[in-house]
């Protein structure tokens, strides 16, 4: 039984990954079991150039971040699973304890973040009905977002990034999933405000 699984290995689902795994060291998260889908095949970062994002040097290609990103959770939160090369088809169950079941087996879970794109090809099962039009992209784009009240889907179940209703803006995404990351910290928490920071101190 995991306690999250994140859906999604893009700039919103390692960011929530990484601030996640950096809790480690607090005593409401040392116990986590903490996973996350890398699939990464239909990430908007595969063609992407970035020169205005804070923090990461002008000309990174997205596919760079995409590989840089993985590697660097793995790295420092090795007790951070990244399962890769699976795709979740299929959410069902009650907060506490879903089932997640993917083209290869199935996973159990008391809580998940779904952080994949927002684009109508979208089609995991048990998850269709919160489907809705995407409120912060020109029509012509033709994309969705799940239904939401600040990244709650339902009792258990957050989104992060685009998919969120998030404009797709990497820092927008990157805040969107450490955002989620917080929200699971204070619930852990027993509902006291937590975040995470490193320090040279």
């Amino acid at each position: 039984m995991f306690d999250v699984l994140i859906i999604g290995g893009g700039v919103a689902g390692i960011s929530c990954a990484l601030v996640l795994g950096s809790a480690r060291n607090k005593h409401f998260a040392s116990d986590k079991k903490i996973g996350i889908f890398t699939h990464q095949k239909s990430s908007n970062l595969q063609e992407a150039l970035f020169n205005n994002a804070y923090g990461i040097p002008a000309g990174t290609l997205g596919s760079t971040l995409l590989l840089e990103s993985t590697k660097q959770l793995s790295e420092q939160y090795p007790h951070v699973l990244q399962l890769d090369n699976e795709k979740v088809l299929r959410i069902e169950g009650i907060a506490g304890n879903f089932r997640l079941t993917t083209n290869k087996t199935s996973y159990n879970t008391k809580t998940i973040v779904v952080a994949t794109n927002s684009s109508v090809t979208f089609n995991i099962e048990g998850l269709m009905h919160f489907v809705i039009p995407h409120k912060k992209a020109v029509p012509e784009k033709n994309r969705i977002q799940l239904e939401n009240i600040d990244h709650l889907v339902t009792n258990g179940i957050y989104v992060a990034g685009t998919l969120s209703g998030c404009r797709s803006q990497l820092a927008i995404a990157a805040g969107s999933g450490a955002a989620v990351a917080t929200d699971l910290l204070t619930l852990w928490n027993n509902g006291i405000h937590s975040q995470v920071h490193d320090s040279i101190k």
